[in-house]
């Protein structure tokens, strides 16, 4: 893995018990074992991770940028903020807070389909900018990807059908303009 860096969205949406939602962007070393150390920071914290994407850096061979999605006590973030840019194999750990920074997520959705109810679907897909990428003779596979709150609404809408299976990939970030990530 490669640098990590930490990013907390300015916007934090609340979560379910009102704890605000954090976005960290960690840059690290491309190494085995560097994830679970990572992990195990925010797991001795107490923190629950919600979403966590990892992929290498394509620009700095040799690195890998994992982003987490959290929810939980600022003062508690800020100490693992700190603790994981100690960690071996952590170029940068980086809080966005107050940045501007683009974040989005993609989002699979195997929905079973009669034909009679097909164009309501696909009606709906529309609205958001989701694409079909599969159909079958009773059910439709549709892609969709954007804010965080829009694949949730999209989701909501789509439960009225009977969604077979739902694959979510986790929020990704960047920084914007020449800001570090």
């Amino acid at each position: 893995m490669t640098a990590t860096a930490i990013s907390i969205s300015p916007n934090a949406a609340p979560d379910v018990q009102g704890a605000p939602m954090h976005t960290i962007s960690i840059l690290v070393r491309n190494k085995p074992g560097v994830l679970v150390r990572v992990a195990l920071v925010f797991a001795r914290r107490g923190y629950n991770i919600d979403s966590l994407v990892v992929s290498p850096d394509m620009t700095d061979g040799g690195f890998s940028r994992i982003t987490i999605t959290c929810s939980g006590d600022p003062d508690t973030l800020e100490q693992i903020i700190r603790q994981t840019t100690k960690l071996i194999d952590v170029v940068h750990a980086i809080d966005h807070t107050g940045q501007a920074a683009i974040e989005t997520e993609i989002a699979l959705l195997k929905i079973r389909c009669p034909l009679d109810r097909r164009s309501e679907i696909l009606q709906i897909a529309e609205q958001f900018a989701a694409k079909v990428v599969d159909y079958g003779t009773e059910s439709l596979i549709v892609r969709t990807y954007g804010a965080s709150d829009k694949i949730d609404a999209f989701t909501t809408l789509m439960r009225q059908f009977e969604i077979v299976e739902l694959v979510r990939s986790g929020k990704i970030l960047m920084a914007r303009g020449l800001a570090t990530t």
